[in-house]
C-alpha cells in the first residue's frame, strides 16, 4: 500500500509540474477530444457561400476579423500614439564584422506620460542592396539574447524580475536567437522586449502603451476591451513603423516570428497589418494557432483564469464552452491570407497541441485556395522533421516547448521561398 501510495504521489507532482494536473481539467487524451464541428471559414454569417475573393475580401473577412475583435483578443484603439526614435548605440563591426548593430530607444506619448522600449537590430554587412527582417518579441530582455555587455537592459524589466533574478543575466536565452546562423543566411533581426510593451504581470496595465491611449481606462468592464495580446500585436507593427525609416529594409521582406504566447500575438499582428509578408508561430497552442474546439492540453477554462490580463473579457464566456464558439483559430490564419503563414510545433509539446495546430493551419487553406494559391494538401500530419511548405507551412520537431536552430532554419528556408531568396553556399 505505501509503495502504491509513493508512486501515486510521484505521478501527481509529475503530472502537476508539467501543467496536467487533474483538477485543471486537462486532458492529453486524444479519444476524449469531443465531437466537434469547426465553422466553414468560406460561409458568411447569414448563410451565403463565398466563391470569389472580392467576396471575401468585402463580406466574409471583415465578419471574421470582427469575432477576434469582439470576442477574444479585443478591439485596437484606430487613435495614434506619438513615437521617437533615438539611436543609443550603433556597432558597425559587431559579431567580427558580420554585422551592424543598433540599439534605438522607442519613446511612446501621449503628451502627458511616455513609455520607453528599446529595439536590438543586427543587420548583416555581406549584402547587396535591401535586405530582409525578422521582427520578432524576446521574452527576458534584450541581453538575454547575446553575452554581449554592451546591450542595454530593457526599461520595464524591473517591473516583472527582482534584482537578485537569474533573468538578469546576460545570454539566458542565446539559444532561442542564433544570431550568427540569421547574418550568414542574409536576414536582418529586430527584437524588443515584450515587457516593455505591456508588462507581462497582473496588475501592470498602466505601465503598458495600452494606458496612452485616450480611450484608456483601467476600470473598464467593455467586454471588447484590448489586453496584453492585442497590445502586443499593436507594439510589433510600431517596430515596423521605424524599419520603415531605415533605407536597409526590403519593405517587401518583412517576417514576424513569435514564440508562444508571443506566437498568439504574431498571429493577431498579421491578420492586422499586412506588412508582414511572412507570420511565423512557433508553440503558440491554446488562442493562438492550436484549434479551440479540441479542448486539447492547454484550454480556455485554463488560459484566462491563469492570464486574465491577456484576452478580452468577452473571451471568458467560452472557458468550458467551446463548442459553443461561433469561430475558431483557423479562421485567424485565413486572415493572413494571400501572405504567407507558418506554424511549427515540438512533439514533447502537449500542452500546446501540436495536432490542433496543423489541423488550424489545413482548415484555412480554402482561402489561400481561393486566391489561388496552395494550402498544406493533406490531412495527415507529417513525421518529426519533414515540414510542408507551400504557400503556408508546417513541421514538428523533436523536443519540448522552446526555439531551436531546426526552428528558424526552417522558418529561413520558407522565407527564402516565398522572398525568392538564393542560399548562400
Amino acid at each position: 500500500m505505501r509503495t502504491y501510495i509513493l508512486i501515486l504521489s510521484l505521478l501527481l507532482i509529475a503530472c502537476i509540474v508539467k501543467g496536467q494536473a487533474i483538477i485543471e481539467g486537462i486532458s492529453y487524451d486524444e479519444s476524449k477530444v469531443p465531437n466537434y464541428v469547426l465553422p466553414d471559414v468560406l460561409t458568411c454569417n447569414d448563410g451565403s457561400k463565398v466563391t470569389t475573393v472580392a467576396e471575401w475580401e468585402k463580406k466574409r473577412r471583415p465578419e471574421v476579423l470582427e469575432y477576434f475583435y469582439s470576442q477574444e483578443y479585443g478591439r485596437t484603439p484606430k487613435e495614434t500614439i506619438a513615437v521617437t526614435y533615438e539611436k543609443l548605440t550603433e556597432n558597425p563591426n559587431d559579431m567580427g564584422g558580420r554585422a551592424t548593430s543598433k540599439q534605438v530607444r522607442f519613446k511612446f506619448t501621449n503628451g502627458k506620460n511616455v513609455i520607453e522600449a528599446i529595439l536590438l537590430v543586427y543587420i548583416p554587412n555581406k549584402r547587396k542592396g535591401k535586405v530582409p527582417v525578422f521582427v520578432g518579441y524576446n521574452f527576458k530582455g534584450n541581453h538575454s539574447t547575446t553575452l554581449d555587455t554592451t546591450v542595454l537592459y530593457s526599461p520595464s524589466f524591473s517591473l516583472v524580475k527582482a534584482p537578485d533574478h537569474p533573468d538578469w543575466q546576460r545570454g539566458n536565452q542565446m539559444n532561442r536567437w542564433c544570431y550568427d546562423k540569421i547574418i550568414d543566411r542574409g536576414y536582418a533581426v529586430a527584437t524588443m522586449c515584450y515587457h516593455d510593451i505591456f508588462p507581462d504581470k497582473l496588475g501592470l496595465i498602466k505601465h503598458s502603451v495600452s494606458s496612452l491611449f485616450p480611450t484608456y481606462d483601467p476600470n473598464s468592464t467593455a467586454l471588447d476591451e484590448w489586453k496584453a495580446i492585442g497590445v502586443w500585436a499593436w507594439g510589433s507593427s510600431r517596430i515596423v513603423d521605424y524599419l520603415e525609416t531605415q533605407d536597409w529594409v526590403d519593405l517587401e521582406k518583412i517576417a514576424i516570428m513569435g514564440h508562444s504566447r508571443q506566437g498568439k500575438a504574431a498571429l493577431w499582428a498579421g491578420a492586422q497589418d499586412t506588412r508582414f509578408k511572412v507570420v511565423i508561430s512557433n508553440d503558440s497552442g491554446c488562442g493562438g494557432a492550436a484549434l479551440s474546439k479540441r479542448v486539447y492540453g492547454e484550454n480556455i477554462a485554463r488560459i484566462v483564469k491563469i492570464f486574465p490580463h491577456w484576452f478580452c473579457p468577452a473571451f471568458e464566456q467560452y472557458a468550458d464552452n467551446e463548442d459553443k464558439l461561433p469561430f475558431d483559430q483557423h479562421e485567424l490564419l485565413a486572415l493572413i491570407a494571400p501572405r504567407h503563414v507558418y506554424v511549427a510545433s515540438a512533439v514533447g509539446d502537449l500542452w500546446a497541441d501540436p495536432k490542433g495546430e496543423f489541423l488550424s493551419v489545413y482548415h484555412a487553406g480554402p482561402v489561400y485556395e481561393l486566391y489561388g494559391l496552395s494550402g498544406l494538401g493533406t490531412n495527415i500530419m507529417p513525421d518529426i522533421h519533414q515540414p510542408i511548405m507551400t504557400d503556408v507551412g508546417y513541421h514538428i520537431r523533436a523536443g519540448e516547448h522552446d526555439v531551436t536552430d531546426y526552428d528558424w532554419e526552417r522558418f529561413m528556408d520558407f522565407c527564402d521561398m516565398h522572398f525568392k531568396i538564393v542560399k548562400r553556399k
